[in-house]
């Protein structure tokens, strides 16, 4: 895997991925606003990718009616630099129809506990902790 970033100007950044596809990020200036998400937020948007993708992918292989799943994070920081995340919360919503509510809980710890490479290096530093919500959307 490889990346490039560079900087356009004030704080604004450029990642790109080997794949070709780019995103710009920052932090806002004395002198402009801010171009996008964060480092930092691009490193919590990853961890939330990296976990949902897997949520979806282990449902899917086991053939549960899955519509959608979305992951909400909520973290704290340390006070002082570095300053890792120390608290990780994740609110899993998933949507389908007819889900066992036990096969979304374990797909959801499997991803946080044992799959997901970024919440792996996230809990080197920070408490994860996760909640599951399943919505049957054939219930009306």
């Amino acid at each position: 895997m490889d990346v490039r970033v560079k900087w356009v100007e004030d704080r604004s950044f450029v990642g790109e991925a080997g794949t070709g596809h780019k995103i710009v990020f920052g932090t806002a200036s004395d002198t402009g606003p801010k171009p996008g998400p964060s480092p930092m937020e691009l490193v919590l948007i990853g961890t939330g990718g990296c976990s949902a993708y897997d949520v979806v992918h282990i449902l899917e292989r086991g053939r549960e009616p899955v519509d959608s799943v979305e992951v909400s994070l909520d973290a704290d920081r340390a006070e002082t630099d570095p300053k890792v995340f120390t608290r990780i919360h994740m609110q899993f919503t998933v949507k389908g129809r007819g889900l066992s509510k036990a096969k979304v809980d374990r797909a959801v710890a499997l991803s946080v506990e044992k799959y997901c490479s970024a919440s792996a290096m996230m809990a080197k530093t920070a408490t994860l902790t996760h909640d599951v919500e399943v919505i049957d959307t054939a219930a009306g």
